[in-house]
């Protein structure tokens, strides 16, 4: 039998920012789980999504600055091209109903070619940590000019600066606040706890909880 020539999808006619949370044990969920879970979500409310070419078409989704899993948020973001136009609020509104407790789907805006998010907000509750040896160990990390991690990738071990992405570091009691920029290697927040830590042997951050609570400039 003759192989069929891939299908030539028509272009998108708008395109939207969703943003929406992963919270509760929805943490966990890996990246191409929830991936799975949306393209599910998409089919059921019936957004009309426009569709790669191709032998295999997918929707045309791209997902902005995921969260590791084991992370918490509120500001997960991705863009969503449609095959016509509709009203984003009913588009959060179908989208929301159908999808599993966990991923709220909290706003949905018209995409715009000069939106960019160069930096997280982060809060990371350290509940075994003691405040005074925290508190110690943010003053030094902010002092020093650079501060090496290493953490294991898809390459191997990689070694980069941690103190370089981070714009702002507080801390109160046994809650640390901090905004990273988005920047290759990419540090995450437990990178600034693992320099935490090195710098103040002293320190115990036990199982962070760590929340995600916007993405956008680095001034908020």
């Amino acid at each position: 039998m003759a192989r069929q020539p891939p299908t030539q999808q028509p272009p998108p006619v708008m395109k939207v920012v969703v943003k929406y949370g992963k919270l509760g044990l929805t943490r966990f969920a890996s990246h191409r789980d929830f991936v799975r879970v949306l393209e599910r979500g998409l089919r059921r409310a019936e957004i009309p999504m426009a569709y790669s070419s191709g032998f295999s078409p997918h929707p045309r989704v791209s997902y902005i600055n995921p969260a590791p899993t084991g992370v918490e948020s509120v500001a997960e973001y991705l863009s969503l091209a449609l095959s016509r136009i509709i009203n984003p609020e009913e588009i959060r509104q179908r989208l929301d109903e159908v999808m599993p407790d966990g991923f709220p789907i909290l706003e949905v805006s018209p995409f715009t070619p000069d939106q960019s998010w160069p930096a997280s907000r982060w809060q990371v509750d350290l509940p075994e940590a003691d405040p005074a040896w925290l508190l110690q160990a943010v003053r030094a990390f902010l002092a020093h000019p650079e501060v090496l991690v290493s953490r294991e990738v898809k390459t191997g071990l990689r070694t980069f600066d941690a103190r370089s992405a981070v714009t702002c570091l507080g801390v109160e009691d046994h809650t640390c606040t901090m905004v990273i920029r988005h920047q290759d290697p990419l540090v995450r927040p437990d990178d600034v706890l693992t320099a935490l830590c090195h710098l103040t042997p002293e320190l115990v951050c036990g199982v962070p909880m760590i929340r995600r609570l916007w993405q956008g400039t680095e001034t908020g």
